[in-house]
């Protein structure tokens, strides 16, 4: 199978920093616990860093790629943490380097075969391998919402979105996988948040590109009707991990 990049994220870079939803800080906790070395943590199109910051406490380094200039010089600076312009498959790291290789709502966009080959060079002896990748967003007593993501963006979504629907089950490690943690992935946000969530995603900016603004504009009353106080409501994301250890060939 072979994936490509076929969005380019940086005209949202700036919505992407602001209203893309964190991870639970025991993701990265718990995959430092699953690593033998703490040396070097490569984060894989990282965005604007909704996982860097909770990893840089775990490890010595931090080096978090991505593809889009924009999408970096939107993250948040820390000191053990170097933000580097690298696709998922030419890293620029070296040989046997890097004791954690994360990818975190980002590997559907992947040369997937070229990325595997990359892992496998990039990793140190014993490193862990980990996919992340949170599925359609839920919110009580909102139907605006599901109306828009499977009537209104049918036929805008991107084909490497099915990647992220079905948790990543056809992108699979070439090593033994391992039972990965159970975790939850919940946010308290208000309806103008939600919005805000809603412009950073591909098909959006497609059906605005080739529809207009109004028809965005319009899921964003219906909804106000579902939510009409814009008081915070809690938004849950189902949450995947595919792990591995990498064998070294």
């Amino acid at each position: 199978m072979t994936f490509g990049m076929t969005f380019d994220f940086s005209a949202v870079a700036k919505h992407y920093a602001t209203y893309r939803p964190t991870y639970p800080p025991e993701l990265a906790t718990e995959l430092a616990a699953r690593c033998s070395r703490r040396e070097l943590a490569w984060e894989v199109g990282c965005g604007s860093g909704q996982l860097t910051a909770s990893l840089a406490p775990h490890f010595a380094r931090v080096v978090a790629t991505d593809s889009s200039q924009a999408q970096l010089d939107a993250a948040a600076r820390l000191a053990n943490v170097e933000f580097r312009r690298a696709t998922a498959e030419a890293s620029g790291l070296g040989d046997h380097a890097a004791d954690l290789i994360v990818a975190a709502q980002a590997a559907h966009w992947f040369d997937w075969p070229a990325f595997v080959a990359e892992t496998t060079r990039v990793a140190a002896p014993g490193a862990l391998a980990a996919l992340v990748s949170y599925g359609i967003v839920e919110v009580d007593d909102a139907p605006a919402l599901a109306r828009y993501y499977h009537e209104t963006l049918s036929g805008f979504w991107p084909p490497e979105r099915r990647h992220v629907e079905n948790g990543y089950r056809d992108l699979r490690w070439p090593w033994s996988e391992l039972e990965p943690p159970k975790l939850a992935m919940r946010a308290q946000w208000t309806r103008d948040e939600l919005v805000g969530y809603a412009t950073t995603w591909s098909a959006t900016a497609r059906l605005v590109a080739q529809r207009g603004q109004a028809v965005f504009d319009a899921f964003r009353d219906e909804l106000a009707r579902d939510w009409p106080g814009n008081e915070r409501r809690e938004i849950r994301w189902p949450l995947t991990l595919r792990l591995a250890r990498v064998a070294q060939q």
